[in-house]
């Protein structure tokens, strides 16, 4: 049967829910990560390009990661 592929693979809403609950860690994680580092301004408007590059890259890659992490915990 092919509906039986994966454990059932993942529906939708496992899917958005992986995204949401990633993204979210990861922006965490990525502004905590930039703050500590001293790479984040306390207004978005008084930091340098530089920076704001940096806490964008940051943001991006913890997202990534955590929604890599949990899509592969919900396969296991």
């Amino acid at each position: 049967n092919t509906g039986n592929r994966i454990k059932d693979a993942m529906d939708l809403f496992d899917i958005l829910m992986i995204i949401a609950l990633g993204t979210l860690a990861g922006t965490m994680i990525g502004l905590l990560v930039g703050f500590a580092a001293n790479r984040q301004g306390y207004r978005w408007s008084l930091m340098t390009h530089k920076e704001k590059m940096i806490n964008s890259v940051l943001v991006l890659f913890f997202s990534a990661v955590c929604i890599a992490g949990l899509a592969w915990y919900e396969l296991m």
